[in-house]
């Protein structure tokens, strides 16, 4: 689906600051890799490029322990002070320079990103350096210190919206946000992951669908590792679409780790950078579909920071800038060249993996002998009926 848009984004090159130090897996480099091949594919030239502001105190308190506020702010400050309780100096969230100021960046990013989409400034709003979805009320966790996804749906629901609805195709479970907003019916909250038994956090089972008084308002398809792109979008199209259209959400927000490739170091998914093109495609229809276009885009996770990350990002900016880019579009040879110079590393040629990404659909019937649809059969008896849905083929 082509869009008139319009579409903005929110970067500046500081957002890069968020950086845990040359050897931890997510490098920002990954952010300053995708703006650049964008740029350089005539991504950007349709897209407004907004500067990111820096989050309050305040706006982040709005999720946010104050203690934990404190704590951070204090890590950045004082060499050699962390606070192991609050999950600062961990070999996931090793502590650094300013470090209050780099991750208050990230969820400013966002909070501008749903500024732009609620006032109608932009329809769709990305914040590629955002998606920091693991992060909880009281402590960092999993590379993220604020929560930037949820401090962006508080402000939301802060200034009148109703219905929001998020959806994180991150290959770890959507944790911190679905705890942040585990007891609210207004915001749905729907994650696509490998299952907890074999990759970090550990959570979101299918049974695990929202607090008292918002049953349902948490949704999990907990996929087996192996899952290529035909079982991944089978997954999707069998519980996503659905759920959006009972929920009629007045603003979709959706997280794009795409840490579910079969090239990332730290999971065991089998996606192509094409089925992970497919999804967004699906995500942006969707958006049009339910929520008049009204969409806010994280990034997340992807630790193949060449090979992956780069292309996967450059083709969601394209689709929100609604130009989608040819999967067999050559990468730009500037581009190629500052990869080589600057990182040393061989980058792919084409922005495809050379996969064609298809699915059986739901209604064809399912297998019960098959983990992959154990795993969506069980999403769907354990939501489906309380969003009104028959969970049945």
């Amino acid at each position: 689906m082509e869009c008139a848009g319009p579409t903005s984004v929110v970067f500046d090159p500081t957002l890069t600051e968020y950086n845990f130090g040359p050897t931890h897996p997510m490098s920002p480099v990954r952010v300053d890799l995708t703006m650049r091949l964008a740029d350089e594919l005539g991504v950007l030239e349709g897209i407004k490029r907004v500067d990111a502001p820096f989050a309050t105190p305040e706006q982040i308190a709005t999720v946010h322990d104050v203690g934990l506020i404190e704590a951070v702010t204090k890590a950045g400050t004082t060499p050699g002070w962390t606070d192991e309780s609050r999950g600062l100096g961990t070999d996931d969230d090793p502590v650094f320079e300013d470090m209050h100021v780099a991750s208050a960046h990230v969820v400013g990013a966002t909070l501008e990103a749903v500024r732009q989409v609620w006032s109608g400034e932009s329809l769709h709003s990305v914040n590629i350096a955002g998606g920091l979805h693991h992060a909880m009320p009281d402590r960092a966790s999993g590379f993220c210190i604020y929560n930037d996804v949820a401090v962006g749906i508080t402000q939301l629901l802060a200034d009148g919206a109703e219905r929001v609805a998020y959806v994180d195709i991150d290959v770890h479970h959507g944790d911190g946000v679905e705890k942040i907003f585990w007891d609210d019916p207004r915001v749905l909250t729907i994650s696509l992951h490998e299952t907890g038994q074999m990759l970090f956090p550990g959570t979101g089972f299918a049974t695990d669908s929202g607090g008292e008084g918002a049953e349902g308002s948490a949704v999990n398809v907990a996929l087996p590792p192996g899952t290529a792109d035909a079982g991944w979008l089978r997954a999707f199209h069998s519980v996503v679409p659905p759920l959006l259209r009972a929920f009629r959400p007045e603003v979709l927000v959706t997280q794009h780790g795409c840490d579910s490739h079969m090239n990332d170091p730290l999971a065991h998914m089998m996606l192509s950078v094409d089925g992970q093109r497919a999804a967004y495609l699906a995500l942006h229809e969707l958006a049009h579909e339910v929520s008049d276009g009204r969409w806010v885009v994280t990034g997340g996770g992807g630790y193949s920071i060449v090979d992956v990350v780069p292309r996967a990002w450059a083709h969601l900016l394209a689709i929100a800038g609604g130009r989608p880019l040819e999967p067999t579009l050559a990468t730009p040879p500037a581009w190629r060249a500052y990869v080589e110079e600057v990182l040393g590393a061989s980058p792919p040629h084409r922005m495809t993996d050379g996969r064609t990404p298809a699915y059986r659909d739901w209604s064809s019937g399912y297998d019960p002998e098959a983990w992959l649809d154990r795993a969506i059969h069980a999403t769907r008896m354990e939501t489906f009926p309380l969003h009104g849905l028959d969970p049945l083929p």
